[in-house]
Formats: C-alpha cells, sequence, structure tokens
C-alpha cells in the first residue's frame, strides 16, 4: 500500500503541460533578445570590447587588444569600417573617399584652393563622414610611426597630436591635448592650464543634462571662433576650461595678428615675421602685448580750463569752467582725422558725422605712422581751406595700454606749427589731457 506522501512527491515530479510551455516561450524570448543585442552591437555610440575567439577553444582570448566602436568616431554603418584584431579597415567607397580627401589637403597646403575646395567636395559626396576617417587613418599612422620611441616612456607621455599640414592654413586639430610646456602658451596662462584635466568637454551646471557643444567637433568650433572678434572670444574662453583652451588656438590670433598689423602700424609688410619671432612665434601673446593703434572706435581727450569773467561789482570775481574735446580718428590706410570741438557738442552729436567729408571749424586731416609705441602724425590740415593755408601741423603723441592688450591711451608729447618753409613753431599745451579710446560699432576696425 502506497502512501499517502510518496503519492504526492510522485505528483510533484510530473511537470504540467502548462508550466513546460512556459519554459519553453521564456527560453525563446532570452535567445531573440540575446541576438538582438549581438546585431545592434556595432551601432551603439559607447566604447565596446570585441573579442576574438581562439583557435583551440571556445573561449575569448585575454590578450586580444580593446576596440573602440566604429560609431564612437561618428562612422556607422557596416560599409564605413571593418573592425578586426584591433585595427580599423576602410570599406572601398570610404577608402577612395579618404585618398580624395588627402589629395584635397596637399592641394590646399599647395595654395591650389579651387582645386581642393573641388576634391572637398567630391569626397564629402562620397561619404559624409571622411573627415573623420581620414584624421583617423592619419592618427594611427603617426602612432605606428612613433611606436618604437615610446614603449619605454609612455605613462609620462600626451596625448599625440593630429594637426595635419594640410590642414593648418584652416584649423588646429585636437587643440585640447596640448601639453602645458607648449610655446602657444607660456608665463602665468601655461601654469593655469598645467592644472587642467587631459581630456575635457562643455557641462552644464546641472551635470544630470548634457552639453550640446559637446556635439559640435572642435576643428568646427575653432572655425566659428576664427569668424568672432578678439572681445567675443575672450568672453567666451571664461565658460569653462575646455573653452579657454580652445581660445588659445594659435590660428585665431595669427588672422588678427596679420589683418591688424600692417602699415603704418608697423615699418614695412617683411618686419611683421621678425616681431613676431621676437615673441617666440606667439601670436596671441604679440597681439596683446604689441602696440597698435585701434581702427574700430575713436580717442577722445576732455580738456578743461578756468577762464575769469567780468563782473559789474569789484569785490565779486566771475570764474567759468571751460571744457572742450579733441577727437582723433585712425584710418587702415594711413589716414587720420583731427577735430577740435567746444562743449556745446558732446561726443554722442559729434562720432557719427566724424568722416572725410565733415566740414567744421577744427578739423582737420593728416597722415599717421606708428612706431614702436610713439605715434607720429604730420601734415595736419583743414581740406576744405580756399585757398589753402600757408601752416600745416604735425603730433607727436605716446601709446600705452591700461590694462594690457587695450592700447587705449594716448598722451601728446609735442605739438608744432610748420609753416611752407619748414619751419617748425612748438605750440603750448597747458590744458591738454590724454586721449583715451572709446569703440564704435558702427567703425570697420581692421579690414
Amino acid at each position: 500500500m502506497v502512501s499517502m506522501d510518496a503519492q504526492e512527491d510522485r505528483d510533484d515530479d510530473v511537470e504540467s503541460p502548462e508550466l513546460i510551455r512556459f519554459r519553453e516561450e521564456w527560453r525563446e524570448e532570452v535567445r531573440q533578445r540575446k541576438g538582438a543585442r549581438q546585431t545592434d552591437l556595432p551601432s551603439q555610440n559607447e566604447t565596446s570590447t570585441l573579442p576574438t575567439a581562439s583557435s583551440g577553444s571556445g573561449k575569448s582570448d585575454a590578450n586580444q587588444p580593446t576596440v573602440r566602436s566604429p560609431s564612437h568616431l561618428g562612422l556607422t554603418g557596416a560599409r564605413a569600417l571593418t573592425v578586426s584584431r584591433g585595427e580599423t579597415q576602410l570599406g572601398p567607397t570610404l577608402a577612395r573617399a579618404v585618398g580624395i580627401y588627402r589629395s584635397a589637403a596637399q592641394h590646399e597646403q599647395q595654395g591650389l584652393l579651387d582645386d581642393a575646395l573641388r576634391l572637398y567636395r567630391q569626397a564629402f559626396r562620397l561619404d559624409p563622414n571622411v573627415d573623420r576617417a581620414y584624421f583617423l587613418e592619419e592618427q594611427r599612422s603617426q602612432q605606428r610611426a612613433t611606436a618604437p620611441s615610446v614603449v619605454g616612456n609612455r605613462s609620462h607621455q600626451k596625448t599625440a597630436s593630429i594637426e595635419k599640414a594640410g590642414l593648418n592654413t584652416a584649423l588646429n586639430f585636437s587643440t585640447t591635448t596640448r601639453t602645458v610646456t607648449d610655446p602657444q602658451t607660456p608665463g602665468l596662462l601655461a601654469n593655469l592650464i598645467a592644472d587642467f584635466p587631459r581630456n575635457l568637454t562643455f557641462v552644464y551646471d546641472d551635470e544630470r543634462k548634457g552639453a550640446t557643444l559637446n556635439l559640435i567637433p572642435d576643428e568646427l568650433l575653432l572655425r566659428i571662433l576664427r569668424s568672432l572678434d578678439t572681445t567675443t572670444i575672450e568672453r567666451f574662453a571664461t565658460v569653462c576650461r575646455k573653452a579657454r583652451m580652445l581660445s588659445l588656438d594659435s590660428l585665431i590670433w595669427r588672422d588678427f595678428v596679420y589683418l591688424a598689423y600692417k602699415p603704418p602700424q608697423v615699418p614695412e609688410v617683411d618686419a611683421i615675421d621678425a616681431i613676431v619671432t621676437s615673441h617666440a612665434a606667439n601670436y596671441r601673446q604679440f597681439y596683446i602685448e604689441h602696440p597698435r593703434l585701434r581702427l574700430d572706435g575713436v580717442y577722445i581727450a576732455v580738456c578743461h580750463y578756468v577762464r575769469r569773467g567780468a563782473s559789474e561789482y569789484a569785490w565779486i570775481d566771475s570764474m567759468h569752467l571751460i571744457t572742450y574735446h579733441r577727437y582723433l580718428r585712425f584710418f587702415a590706410d594711413g589716414a587720420v582725422l583731427s577735430l577740435l570741438a567746444n562743449e556745446d557738442l558732446t561726443p554722442q552729436s559729434v562720432i557719427p558725422m566724424l568722416k572725410p567729408s565733415l566740414r567744421m571749424k577744427g578739423f582737420h586731416v593728416g597722415h599717421w605712422q606708428l612706431d614702436g609705441s610713439a605715434v607720429h602724425i604730420s601734415n595736419l590740415h583743414s581740406p576744405h581751406d580756399s585757398p589753402p593755408s600757408r601752416y600745416h601741423f604735425q603730433m607727436a603723441l605716446a601709446l600705452h595700454s591700461k590694462p594690457l592688450g587695450r592700447w587705449n591711451k594716448l598722451e601728446i608729447l609735442s605739438y608744432e606749427s610748420v609753416n611752407d618753409e619748414g619751419e617748425i613753431l612748438p605750440l603750448a599745451l597747458r590744458h591738454e589731457r590724454p586721449f583715451w579710446f572709446s569703440k564704435v560699432k558702427s567703425y570697420p576696425g581692421y579690414h
């Protein structure tokens, strides 16, 4: 006779059809999920490890290198890259596009800009991500070339820059990976950025949010910065450390240097290279420290003096405070406008009409030359006098910068009258005051 307990154990060992069907459905669902995950793996935006199976076993080889997903570089799709044993191989279409892109970069370096532009367009038609693939290939070539010399010293070196000759005239790639000994960041600024992390990114105050600027490549941000003025660039640099590193790119400041320092700012065009060399080839430092006259505004001197007035009573002294303004506006072609105006004409009313066509008493036109920090103004005359005056004027001024880099102060050293025979008569400067620069948005500045 079988006991009741033994009967219950026998019933538990027999699985019901519903339980069997549920188990099979669950296993099938797990297999489908694994298959979907393996299918989607190459298109993920995160760094992934692709193990390679060893020849003798089903286990992955622990010595195989870790490979970054091609989509991490912006190269999505099976046609973009083939990943094999830690190396990337370009597909046929992308390889052809990279070759055309490399040829375009060489043409740009040689100054053949029309041919370079045509080749760039052809390369991007073949693959919109050809620029990223080109930089990746060039970086791998550099790493293979420098690998023997860095084997024993790898932990003390910075990330290699992938700035290439073909793009030296257009952008400076991987700015944030410069070493702290880079001559482009000397002095106190070098000490400041020495503590910056190697990999810099833009972040919001709220770390839970992403920064949209991180989606823009560094080379594109540099192109945008090169289209801005110096004030805007320096304000952008105060946002974060990544912005500061981008703002130090030498090509940005080289554009400003060659745009601003032309005769009569410097004695001759060829002198600019020698002067830049004296500043350790640092264009930003040169632009800040080397004197230059500002053309994007006007220099204004506010002068005062006291004059005794007439009084009906002997025991009353009447004194009058007289105010007048001197204006100097400089142009890139060497012309300068000088205006002496009384207090009836405020700067707000004078600045819009301070042009070569102005007709007003006290208005003169002349020529200027900058020699170091000394400004020489010659042949100041009234352009509308008929007949022309027998006299003209000349001035010598000293250019100063307060604070550094503004070049916003002109101090009069001498003011002289010159007649037709060349005789020079110094004029008194009892009430003169220094000129201070005021920026005017409507003035074009350097061009």
